[in-house]
């Protein structure tokens, strides 16, 4: 529910950037859209888009209401507060970020079991007023809900969050979140927690700071240890993955799409203790020399972090980029060093296993794949070539034989959509791939676009997910042709797709 936001996020950023006290161009006037703009516009529009994905426009309204009650409890507490405190040391607002998360999908959710409930039991001429009003009472319930137990509970647990990290800043121990911060990424935690627990306490601390910025929009959005683990891949790694690190680098480096480096962790836990060596290490020298922001840098680029530099610190957050890369690099060469005969065995033991899985999919052996077996399994073409093929006959599998050489597909094929959660960073970076692949074939009537899974039409004629969405997507649109890759980045089932597309341009 964080991704589609980022346009909003950058959005406020510029405006924090040029136009509060401490920005670029100070203006008072205009720095009074910074305030409403984090407090209220952001969360409710991450409870609309949280409350969508459960239960699309309805429950997405339903959740922006609840939410507004959490947002003006949490006010409303601060202010009781307040009143017992002295005039110079008020506390400030809380931002409902975390709210909003939780918020929205339970409204929604719960929104939608009661809409089941007379589902077919409503007289025909009272839907709409049905509809309406039950959106609009539940709406009312649930933020009564959120003004009283849940801003209480949100309240308290940040103010429990800011405790700690300002004890963490205070004895100098901040460097250890990266124990936490490292793997929750590689977990795909990673917009959870920079923007539902870093940003609202790194607003809280920047509005506190005398440079107007704060250490916290660095810990997890810092580029270092991602592109640090690219590089090491791309001179120490094998296979697939030491021929895409390269592109990967540039992607998550320029990009800041840190998501691309996350599967390279994956494939080697080991390889999270180079990320947390690199993350303690940039944290360290933002700690010792200043390193701020102004604002979160979203998306996570090096141009988006050096657009945020609070006070004119660019050398202390430039030098904490470098040697959170450097540290990561080296952690991981080491490790990937250590572990290359392995790995290299591994390769021949995946290549022996690519031939018995094609010899099971065909149904019966062959003395070609006799021969290969017999090989050493060392031969890294041979493996490509068996990983090709089962790759085929998987595709042949999901797709009736349409993308096999076999059935030919049963529609013509002009849209063709990649599907992801968010429909943004991996799937954008997969339909870049296949349309210079057409564009290269000279098929340039054919459409390749990217999409949240969510918002799938049945215009779609191919969609194209990862292994493990591929079932909600074929839910979601069952009348296309559906295709699983296991690497968006770079799949030999692209050029199945091209040459299927091009054999029904020379069936015409």
């Amino acid at each position: 529910m964080i991704m589609p936001l980022i346009p909003a996020l950058i959005a406020w950023g510029i405006f924090t950037a040029f136009f509060i006290e401490k920005g670029w161009t100070p203006n008072d006037q205009l720095a009074t859209i910074v305030g409403p703009f984090i407090h209220y516009l952001l969360p409710v529009l991450i409870a609309y888009l949280g409350g969508h994905l459960v239960y699309a426009v309805r429950g997405g309204v339903v959740g922006a209401i609840a939410t507004f009650g959490v947002i003006a409890g949490s006010d409303y507490l601060i202010a009781q507060v307040n009143l017992t405190l002295p005039a110079d040391n008020q506390l400030g607002e809380i931002n409902m970020f975390i709210g909003a998360m939780i918020m929205a999908p339970l409204a929604a959710w719960t929104m939608k079991q009661l809409d089941k409930l007379w589902d077919g039991k409503i007289k025909a001429g009272f839907e709409m007023l049905v509809n309406m009003f039950s959106a609009g009472i539940w709406g009312f319930v649930m933020a009564i809900v959120g003004f009283y137990p849940l801003a209480f509970l949100i309240n308290g647990l940040m103010n429990v969050l800011s405790t700690a990290v300002n004890f963490l800043v205070d004895t100098g121990l901040l460097p250890l979140t990266s124990i936490l911060i490292e793997p929750a990424k590689v977990l795909f935690l990673n917009n959870a927690i920079n923007h539902g627990v870093l940003t609202p306490l790194g607003i809280q601390q920047a509005a506190d700071s005398d440079t107007g910025g704060s250490i916290l929009f660095l810990l997890e959005a810092n580029p270092g240890p991602g592109v640090g683990l690219l590089l090491a891949f791309t001179f120490f790694g094998l296979g697939a993955a030491r021929a895409s690190a390269p592109g990967a680098a540039i992607i998550q480096f320029f990009g800041g799409i840190h998501e691309v480096y996350f599967p390279y962790a994956l494939m080697k836990p080991t390889l999270i203790l180079a990320l947390i060596g690199g993350g303690m290490t940039g944290v360290t020298t933002n700690l010792l020399l200043g390193g701020q922001l102004r604002a979160p840098a979203a998306p996570g680029s090096i141009l988006a972090v050096l657009a945020q530099v609070a006070d004119n610190r660019y050398f202390a957050v430039i030098l904490s980029v470098v040697l959170s890369a450097a540290v990561t690099f080296l952690i991981s060469a080491i490790i990937l060093r250590a572990s290359r005969k392995r790995d290299l065995l591994a390769e021949g033991d995946a290549f022996s296993a690519a031939i018995s899985k094609t010899s099971a999919n065909k149904g019966k052996s062959s003395a070609a794949l006799d021969a290969l077996r017999a090989s050493d399994g060392r031969d890294r073409e041979a493996v490509r070539e068996a990983e090709e093929a089962v790759d085929r006959l998987e595709t042949e599998e999901e797709t009736g034989g349409a993308l096999s050489g076999g059935i030919v597909a049963t529609k013509q094929i002009q849209n063709v959509v990649f599907a992801c959660d968010a429909g943004m960073g991996s799937s954008a970076m997969g339909a870049s791939v296949l349309r210079n692949k057409f564009k290269k074939a000279g098929l340039t009537d054919v459409t390749v676009t990217n999409k949240a899974i969510a918002n799938l039409d049945p215009s779609a004629d191919l969609v194209i997910t990862q292994a493990q969405l591929t079932d909600r997507a074929r839910k979601q649109t069952p009348g296309s042709i559906h295709v699983s890759v296991d690497n968006f980045m770079n799949s030999p089932k692209y050029d199945e797709v091209v040459e299927l597309v091009r054999d029904q341009h020379d069936d015409k």
